[in-house]
């Protein structure tokens, strides 16, 4: 494809003022950045606003922007159950998260292993959810850098693959690595402001002018395959995408906030008011990802099944395809910047959060337990530019199969850390070797279920029992498989032994 230089300028000019604003952030509320709660928690001080815009860019990624309509796009109605597991989880969020922050802020916590740590007793199974949250970071990074090859490829860059494809990602990473390292949590925090004002402003517009150029959302709806409009119903007995769709949405509620990004960007308010209020005023973000949805239908029909872009990133394409189709180059400019930096925002938490749970709980627990507070922050530092690195080389290197497989999985994974962290933070019931087991059981068998789910990996495993097959989010299947397996254990490794010390007390929770 041709470069188009006027979207390429205004694209350009907006990534600039990012990357500015990325670096001056490390004068914004002021703290030690050698100290590793302000390098990666911005000490705690992010009140309402600035916590809703650091959640919204954090959770709602370039490549939401980009899979979730590419779902629409090519699957139809069954890509929708991303709206209401968005829904599912605040009130979740409202309940259980404010006495996560109490406990971590009256124990020095930095990260949800840590908690782990202090609650259980146990520095292994703090090591598990620790190792389990870095892998399951590890390519969520990746995938946000699909989203920056996706728009850079529809500018016009390196279209046909090669080097020049890669080196704006290369730079891209760079501007990240740096902004990041000088600036920690307050650097992603002060660009998402920016990045949400440009996804609000692009998707309103959207829908407003979309119709207008299609005839109208009822030619819209008339466009899309009945087969899409709808999951298909049930036959016999078998539960088909009805108990899939539910199971997803579910699972993927109860996932969402265990992984560490999500978790950093709670423990980076200010106090349990500010994260009561975000889960009451972010289900607006849910409004706006059951829009952002819609941009599948809406690039179905606009017929670009055909146009450039699909051929070459799949269903991937849609959407930079229909803006490309649809409107002036200038907006074009606009909303792939937006785009861009929306995979900056979350690629830099999540980096952030990675070298978090490595510097507290492998290097400090496990390697260099005498560091010093200015070693430990360092150590942060130079691990996030070492994730960022590896999420890079994985992009550039491998299929991008792999990347979106292993996110897949991540999901399946991290969700088997639900017992040791969430229901931690109302009993001790469970044994804390009981809990490990558990994890472990759930991660194989998850793993399992994922690649022999049928002729290609699927985190959709069908269950057959009682003459019934019922279709199955993995994550939720062995999330049930884990707790059944440490609830049974738990009474018996109490009568084998005393489990972990705790070293949290009831009133630290309120």
């Amino acid at each position: 494809m041709p470069i188009d230089w006027v979207a390429l300028i205004v694209f350009i000019l907006l990534f600039a003022l990012i990357t500015v604003l990325g670096f001056v952030a490390v004068h914004w509320r002021r703290g030690d950045l050698g100290q590793l709660h302000e390098w990666g928690l911005a000490g705690s001080r992010f009140g309402t606003v600035v916590t809703w815009f650091l959640l919204g860019g954090d959770l709602y990624t370039a490549y939401t922007f980009i899979a979730v309509p590419a779902l629409m796009f090519g699957a139809g109605a069954r890509g929708f159950f991303a709206v209401p597991y968005t829904i599912m989880v605040y009130p979740l969020v409202f309940v259980v998260f404010p006495r996560l922050w109490s406990v971590s802020r009256k124990n020095g916590y930095i990260t949800a292993a840590d908690f782990v740590r202090g609650r259980h007793g146990n520095r292994w199974l703090a090591l598990a959810v620790a190792v389990t949250g870095i892998v399951a970071t590890m390519p969520y990074i990746a995938l946000q850098l699909v989203g920056i090859q996706v728009v850079i490829g529809a500018l016009g860059i390196g279209g046909s693959g090669g080097l020049m494809a890669d080196v704006p990602l290369v730079i891209a990473f760079v501007i990240l690595a740096a902004f990041t390292y000088t600036s920690g949590l307050r650097a992603p925090a002060a660009i998402a402001i920016v990045k949400d004002m440009l996804i609000w402003i692009t998707v309103i517009v959207a829908i407003i002018v979309v119709p207008i150029q299609l005839g109208g959302y009822g030619k819209i709806f008339a466009a899309v395959p009945d087969a899409k409009l709808l999951l298909p119903v049930p036959q016999g007995n078998n539960l088909g995408l009805y108990s899939a769709y539910v199971t997803l949405a579910l699972g993927s509620a109860l996932a969402l906030f265990l992984y560490p990004h999500a978790i950093t960007g709670v423990l980076s308010s200010s106090g349990r008011a500010v994260i009561a209020r975000n889960a009451a005023y972010l289900p607006a973000y849910s409004f706006l990802l059951a829009l952002i949805a819609l941009l599948g239908f809406m690039a179905i029909a606009a017929g670009v099944a055909d146009s450039p872009m699909v051929k070459q990133y799949g269903n991937s394409g849609s959407v930079p395809a229909l803006f490309l189709t649809l409107f002036p180059s200038w907006f074009v400019g606009v909303a792939f910047a937006a785009i861009a930096i929306g995979a900056l925002v979350p690629a830099a938490i999540m980096s952030i959060a990675a070298a978090n749970l490595w510097t507290r709980n492998i290097y400090r627990e496990f390697i260099s337990p005498a560091c010093t507070p200015a070693q430990e922050a360092q150590m942060a530092k130079v691990v996030s530019l070492i994730v960022k690195f590896g999420a890079l080389v994985f992009i550039i290197f491998l299929p991008l199969a792999y990347a979106i497989n292993l996110q897949l999985l991540g999901g399946i994974w991290i969700i088997q850390t639900l017992p040791a962290v969430l229901i931690a933070l109302y009993t001790r019931w469970f044994h804390d070797r009981a809990l490990m087991i558990g994890w472990a059981v759930g991660i194989i068998a998850g793993t399992w279920m994922f690649f022999t789910a049928g002729t290609a990996p699927s985190p959709v495993y069908a269950i057959s029992a009682f003459g019934w097959t019922v279709p199955c989010y993995t994550a939720f299947a062995t999330l049930i498989l884990n707790l059944v397996v440490a609830a049974v254990l738990t009474p018996i490794f109490n009568a084998m032994a005393a489990p972990g010390i705790d070293e949290t007390r009831a009133e630290q929770y309120l």
